[in-house]
Protein backbone atom coordinates (compact mmCIF):
# COMPACT_ATOMS: atom_id res chain seq x y z
CA UNK A 1 0.00 0.00 0.00
CA UNK A 2 1.27 3.53 -0.94
CA UNK A 3 2.14 6.22 1.79
CA UNK A 4 -0.08 8.42 1.16
CA UNK A 5 -2.03 9.80 4.68
CA UNK A 6 -5.51 8.04 4.08
CA UNK A 7 -4.97 4.78 2.14
CA UNK A 8 -7.94 4.44 -0.83
CA UNK A 9 -9.60 1.13 -0.10
CA UNK A 10 -12.02 -0.31 -2.80
CA UNK A 11 -14.99 -3.23 -0.85
CA UNK A 12 -16.17 -5.32 -3.60
CA UNK A 13 -19.49 -6.59 -3.30
CA UNK A 14 -22.40 -7.73 -5.10
CA UNK A 15 -21.33 -8.81 -8.34
CA UNK A 16 -23.67 -11.57 -10.38
CA UNK A 17 -23.61 -14.55 -8.44
CA UNK A 18 -26.16 -16.65 -6.70
CA UNK A 19 -24.73 -15.41 -3.59
CA UNK A 20 -24.63 -11.41 -4.63
CA UNK A 21 -27.71 -10.54 -1.59
CA UNK A 22 -25.28 -11.87 1.05
CA UNK A 23 -21.97 -10.23 -0.72
CA UNK A 24 -23.39 -7.38 -0.40
CA UNK A 25 -24.56 -7.56 3.38
CA UNK A 26 -20.79 -8.50 3.84
CA UNK A 27 -19.30 -5.40 1.48
CA UNK A 28 -21.23 -2.76 3.70
CA UNK A 29 -20.45 -4.18 6.97
CA UNK A 30 -16.79 -4.36 5.97
CA UNK A 31 -17.12 -1.06 4.66
CA UNK A 32 -18.49 0.38 7.79
CA UNK A 33 -16.31 -1.13 10.48
CA UNK A 34 -13.56 0.29 7.93
CA UNK A 35 -14.59 3.85 8.19
CA UNK A 36 -15.18 3.10 12.26
CA UNK A 37 -11.48 2.44 12.04
CA UNK A 38 -11.11 6.05 10.89
CA UNK A 39 -7.57 5.28 8.74
CA UNK A 40 -9.26 4.62 5.15
CA UNK A 41 -10.54 6.51 2.43
CA UNK A 42 -13.42 3.68 1.85
CA UNK A 43 -15.27 3.10 -1.54
CA UNK A 44 -18.15 0.43 -1.99
CA UNK A 45 -18.11 -1.03 -5.67
CA UNK A 46 -20.74 -3.34 -6.80
CA UNK A 47 -19.07 -5.62 -9.03
CA UNK A 48 -19.96 -5.82 -12.72
CA UNK A 49 -18.86 -5.96 -15.86
CA UNK A 50 -17.07 -2.14 -15.92
CA UNK A 51 -15.04 -3.72 -12.92
CA UNK A 52 -11.76 -3.47 -14.61
CA UNK A 53 -12.76 -0.02 -15.83
CA UNK A 54 -14.11 1.15 -12.33
CA UNK A 55 -11.18 -0.10 -10.88
CA UNK A 56 -9.02 1.76 -13.38
CA UNK A 57 -10.51 5.08 -12.39
CA UNK A 58 -9.91 4.69 -8.52
CA UNK A 59 -7.05 3.61 -8.41
CA UNK A 60 -7.11 1.99 -4.85
CA UNK A 61 -4.50 0.66 -2.99
CA UNK A 62 -6.06 -2.01 -1.61
CA UNK A 63 -9.06 -4.14 -2.80
CA UNK A 64 -10.91 -5.64 -0.04
CA UNK A 65 -12.91 -8.33 -1.91
CA UNK A 66 -16.01 -9.45 0.15
CA UNK A 67 -17.78 -11.24 -3.06
CA UNK A 68 -18.89 -14.50 -2.44
CA UNK A 69 -19.75 -17.37 -5.19
CA UNK A 70 -18.88 -18.10 -8.57
CA UNK A 71 -16.83 -15.01 -10.26
CA UNK A 72 -15.66 -13.16 -7.02
CA UNK A 73 -14.69 -16.24 -4.76
CA UNK A 74 -13.09 -18.70 -8.15
CA UNK A 75 -10.02 -16.98 -9.03
CA UNK A 76 -11.96 -15.05 -12.00
CA UNK A 77 -11.59 -11.42 -9.92
CA UNK A 78 -8.40 -12.64 -7.99
CA UNK A 79 -7.05 -12.95 -11.58
CA UNK A 80 -8.20 -9.79 -12.61
CA UNK A 81 -6.62 -7.76 -9.88
CA UNK A 82 -3.44 -9.90 -10.52
CA UNK A 83 -3.54 -8.21 -14.08
CA UNK A 84 -3.96 -5.01 -12.97
CA UNK A 85 -1.94 -5.24 -9.88
CA UNK A 86 -4.19 -3.81 -7.35
CA UNK A 87 -3.21 -5.31 -3.86
CA UNK A 88 -6.23 -7.55 -2.66
CA UNK A 89 -7.37 -9.82 0.21
CA UNK A 90 -7.79 -13.46 0.39
CA UNK A 91 -6.61 -16.04 -1.29
CA UNK A 92 -4.98 -15.83 -5.05
CA UNK A 93 -6.01 -17.56 -8.14
CA UNK A 94 -5.45 -21.02 -7.58
CA UNK A 95 -5.87 -21.24 -4.01
CA UNK A 96 -9.22 -19.34 -4.84
CA UNK A 97 -9.95 -21.96 -8.09
CA UNK A 98 -9.33 -24.73 -5.87
CA UNK A 99 -11.70 -24.19 -2.67
CA UNK A 100 -14.60 -23.55 -4.75
CA UNK A 101 -14.26 -26.57 -6.53
CA UNK A 102 -15.65 -29.18 -4.06
CA UNK A 103 -14.75 -32.37 -5.77
CA UNK A 104 -10.86 -31.08 -6.73
CA UNK A 105 -10.16 -29.63 -2.92
CA UNK A 106 -11.59 -32.57 -1.22
CA UNK A 107 -8.86 -34.29 -3.94
CA UNK A 108 -5.88 -32.13 -1.95
CA UNK A 109 -7.36 -32.67 1.39
CA UNK A 110 -7.37 -36.37 0.82
CA UNK A 111 -3.71 -36.27 -0.56
CA UNK A 112 -2.92 -34.08 2.99
CA UNK A 113 -3.95 -37.01 5.08
CA UNK A 114 -7.28 -34.95 6.05
CA UNK A 115 -10.69 -36.60 6.55
CA UNK A 116 -13.28 -36.22 3.84
CA UNK A 117 -16.03 -38.40 2.79
CA UNK A 118 -16.90 -39.80 -0.35
CA UNK A 119 -18.26 -38.01 -3.08
CA UNK A 120 -19.09 -38.37 -7.13
CA UNK A 121 -19.89 -35.59 -9.50
CA UNK A 122 -22.64 -36.81 -11.82
CA UNK A 123 -25.19 -35.62 -14.12
CA UNK A 124 -28.29 -33.81 -12.78
CA UNK A 125 -30.59 -35.83 -14.67
CA UNK A 126 -29.34 -38.99 -13.67
CA UNK A 127 -29.65 -37.55 -9.93
CA UNK A 128 -33.33 -36.76 -10.47
CA UNK A 129 -33.80 -40.31 -12.13
CA UNK A 130 -32.30 -42.42 -9.58
CA UNK A 131 -30.25 -42.88 -6.61
CA UNK A 132 -26.83 -42.39 -7.50
CA UNK A 133 -25.64 -43.69 -4.04
CA UNK A 134 -27.17 -44.81 -1.19
CA UNK A 135 -28.74 -42.83 0.99
CA UNK A 136 -28.71 -40.32 2.86
CA UNK A 137 -26.47 -38.35 0.60
CA UNK A 138 -26.40 -34.42 -0.13
CA UNK A 139 -26.48 -32.91 -3.34
CA UNK A 140 -25.30 -29.71 -4.36
CA UNK A 141 -23.44 -27.95 -7.21
CA UNK A 142 -19.94 -27.97 -7.07
CA UNK A 143 -19.17 -24.48 -7.35
CA UNK A 144 -21.47 -22.67 -5.22
CA UNK A 145 -21.66 -21.66 -1.16
CA UNK A 146 -23.89 -20.35 1.54
CA UNK A 147 -25.78 -23.75 0.94
CA UNK A 148 -27.47 -22.27 -2.18
CA UNK A 149 -28.92 -25.23 -3.80
CA UNK A 150 -28.49 -27.90 -1.35
CA UNK A 151 -30.67 -30.96 -0.98
CA UNK A 152 -30.77 -33.67 1.86
CA UNK A 153 -32.04 -37.22 0.33
CA UNK A 154 -32.71 -39.26 3.23
CA UNK A 155 -33.38 -42.64 3.77
CA UNK A 156 -36.85 -41.89 4.19
CA UNK A 157 -37.62 -40.60 1.04
CA UNK A 158 -39.34 -42.13 -1.71
CA UNK A 159 -37.30 -41.33 -4.09
CA UNK A 160 -33.98 -39.41 -5.71
CA UNK A 161 -34.27 -35.87 -5.18
CA UNK A 162 -36.93 -33.05 -7.52
CA UNK A 163 -33.41 -31.00 -8.41
CA UNK A 164 -34.75 -27.31 -9.72
CA UNK A 165 -34.17 -26.22 -13.15
CA UNK A 166 -31.42 -23.94 -12.55
CA UNK A 167 -29.45 -26.45 -10.83
CA UNK A 168 -25.94 -26.75 -12.91
CA UNK A 169 -25.77 -30.26 -15.46
CA UNK A 170 -23.53 -31.79 -13.36
CA UNK A 171 -23.85 -31.94 -9.15
CA UNK A 172 -21.74 -33.52 -6.40
CA UNK A 173 -23.52 -36.36 -4.77
CA UNK A 174 -21.97 -36.99 -0.80
CA UNK A 175 -22.14 -38.92 1.46
CA UNK A 176 -24.31 -37.36 4.72
CA UNK A 177 -22.50 -37.31 7.90
CA UNK A 178 -25.32 -37.40 10.72
CA UNK A 179 -23.68 -35.23 14.13
CA UNK A 180 -23.03 -31.61 14.97
CA UNK A 181 -22.10 -29.00 12.42
CA UNK A 182 -18.20 -27.13 13.33
CA UNK A 183 -15.95 -24.50 11.85
CA UNK A 184 -12.62 -22.78 12.51
CA UNK A 185 -10.91 -19.89 11.00
CA UNK A 186 -7.20 -19.17 10.06
CA UNK A 187 -6.01 -16.01 10.07
CA UNK A 188 -2.49 -15.16 9.42
CA UNK A 189 -1.46 -18.77 10.31
CA UNK A 190 -3.53 -18.91 13.29
CA UNK A 191 -6.65 -21.30 13.86
CA UNK A 192 -8.60 -18.82 15.87
CA UNK A 193 -11.15 -21.64 17.36
CA UNK A 194 -14.33 -23.90 17.05
CA UNK A 195 -17.85 -22.69 16.77
CA UNK A 196 -20.61 -25.26 17.28
CA UNK A 197 -23.60 -24.36 15.24
CA UNK A 198 -26.80 -25.35 16.32
CA UNK A 199 -29.96 -25.20 14.27
CA UNK A 200 -33.41 -27.07 14.59
CA UNK A 201 -32.72 -28.87 10.83
CA UNK A 202 -30.57 -28.35 8.22
CA UNK A 203 -27.83 -25.68 8.09
CA UNK A 204 -29.48 -24.36 5.09
CA UNK A 205 -29.37 -20.55 3.77
CA UNK A 206 -31.99 -19.19 6.35
CA UNK A 207 -30.12 -20.46 9.09
CA UNK A 208 -26.86 -19.07 7.73
CA UNK A 209 -28.07 -15.72 6.90
CA UNK A 210 -31.34 -14.66 9.10
CA UNK A 211 -31.62 -13.35 12.26
CA UNK A 212 -32.02 -16.34 14.87
CA UNK A 213 -31.70 -18.60 11.94
CA UNK A 214 -28.84 -20.81 14.39
CA UNK A 215 -27.34 -20.46 17.56
CA UNK A 216 -23.65 -19.80 17.63
CA UNK A 217 -21.60 -21.71 20.43
CA UNK A 218 -18.26 -20.03 20.89
CA UNK A 219 -15.78 -21.34 21.82
CA UNK A 220 -17.80 -24.94 21.02
CA UNK A 221 -18.76 -27.44 23.71
CA UNK A 222 -16.67 -30.07 22.49
CA UNK A 223 -13.84 -32.64 23.75
CA UNK A 224 -10.44 -30.76 23.97
CA UNK A 225 -9.77 -33.84 21.68
CA UNK A 226 -11.82 -32.74 19.11
CA UNK A 227 -10.67 -29.34 19.20
CA UNK A 228 -7.20 -29.49 18.65
CA UNK A 229 -8.57 -32.06 15.72
CA UNK A 230 -10.39 -28.80 14.19
CA UNK A 231 -7.79 -26.55 14.87
CA UNK A 232 -5.09 -28.76 13.08
CA UNK A 233 -7.14 -29.73 10.19
CA UNK A 234 -8.24 -25.96 9.63
CA UNK A 235 -4.41 -24.90 8.89
CA UNK A 236 -3.45 -27.73 7.30
CA UNK A 237 -6.35 -27.89 4.67
CA UNK A 238 -5.47 -23.44 4.81
CA UNK A 239 -2.26 -24.63 3.77
CA UNK A 240 -3.02 -27.65 1.34
CA UNK A 241 -4.54 -25.22 -1.16
CA UNK A 242 -2.74 -22.49 -0.74
CA UNK A 243 -4.76 -20.21 0.67
CA UNK A 244 -3.59 -16.14 2.31
CA UNK A 245 -5.19 -14.18 4.45
CA UNK A 246 -8.81 -15.67 6.29
CA UNK A 247 -10.18 -18.51 5.76
CA UNK A 248 -12.84 -21.00 7.17
CA UNK A 249 -13.04 -24.51 7.31
CA UNK A 250 -16.24 -26.63 7.72
CA UNK A 251 -16.89 -29.96 9.39
CA UNK A 252 -19.72 -32.21 10.31
CA UNK A 253 -19.28 -34.64 13.52
CA UNK A 254 -20.71 -37.56 14.24
CA UNK A 255 -20.08 -37.74 18.27
CA UNK A 256 -21.27 -41.24 18.09
CA UNK A 257 -17.61 -42.25 16.66
CA UNK A 258 -15.19 -39.74 18.53
CA UNK A 259 -12.71 -38.46 16.66
CA UNK A 260 -13.00 -41.20 13.79
CA UNK A 261 -16.63 -39.28 13.14
CA UNK A 262 -15.13 -35.99 12.34
CA UNK A 263 -14.92 -34.80 8.39
CA UNK A 264 -13.94 -32.15 6.88
CA UNK A 265 -16.78 -30.82 4.47
CA UNK A 266 -14.79 -27.26 2.87
CA UNK A 267 -13.20 -24.74 2.63
CA UNK A 268 -14.21 -21.07 2.30
CA UNK A 269 -11.50 -18.63 1.06
CA UNK A 270 -14.12 -15.61 1.36
CA UNK A 271 -16.00 -16.41 4.62
CA UNK A 272 -19.19 -14.40 5.05
CA UNK A 273 -18.85 -10.67 6.79
CA UNK A 274 -22.27 -10.04 8.08
CA UNK A 275 -24.25 -9.59 11.38
CA UNK A 276 -25.10 -13.48 11.76
CA UNK A 277 -21.11 -14.66 10.19
CA UNK A 278 -18.70 -16.67 11.96
CA UNK A 279 -15.58 -15.62 11.47
CA UNK A 280 -16.00 -12.05 13.21
CA UNK A 281 -17.11 -13.70 16.04
CA UNK A 282 -14.34 -16.05 16.30
CA UNK A 283 -12.04 -13.54 15.95
CA UNK A 284 -14.06 -11.52 18.38
CA UNK A 285 -13.84 -13.92 20.89
CA UNK A 286 -9.96 -13.82 20.39
CA UNK A 287 -9.86 -10.36 21.31
CA UNK A 288 -9.88 -9.13 18.03
CA UNK A 289 -12.97 -6.78 17.00
CA UNK A 290 -14.85 -6.18 13.59
CA UNK A 291 -12.97 -2.78 12.76
CA UNK A 292 -9.58 -4.33 13.52
CA UNK A 293 -9.95 -7.61 11.58
CA UNK A 294 -11.36 -5.59 8.63
CA UNK A 295 -8.19 -3.43 8.76
CA UNK A 296 -6.12 -6.43 9.15
CA UNK A 297 -7.30 -8.11 5.84
CA UNK A 298 -6.89 -4.57 4.38
CA UNK A 299 -3.22 -4.47 5.55
CA UNK A 300 -2.51 -7.64 4.39
CA UNK A 301 -3.51 -7.25 1.24
CA UNK A 302 -0.87 -8.15 -1.58
CA UNK A 303 0.00 -9.33 -5.31
CA UNK A 304 1.22 -12.83 -6.31
CA UNK A 305 -1.13 -14.11 -3.82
Amino acid sequence: MSSRTAPKVAVLMGGPSAEREVSLSSGRACAAALREHGRYEVIEVDAGRDLCAVLGDLSPDAVLNCLHGRWGEDGAVQGLLEWMGLPYSHSGVLASALAMDKQRSKEVFRAAGLPVVDSVIAPAADVRARHVMAPPYVVKPNNEGSSVGVYLVGLENNGPPDLAEDMPDHVMVETFVPGRELTTTVMDQRALGVTDIITTGWYDYDAKYKQGGSTHVVPADIPEDITALCLDFALRAHNALGCRGITRTDFRWDESNGAAGLFLLETNTQPGMTGTSLSPEQALACGISFPELCAWMVEDASCDR
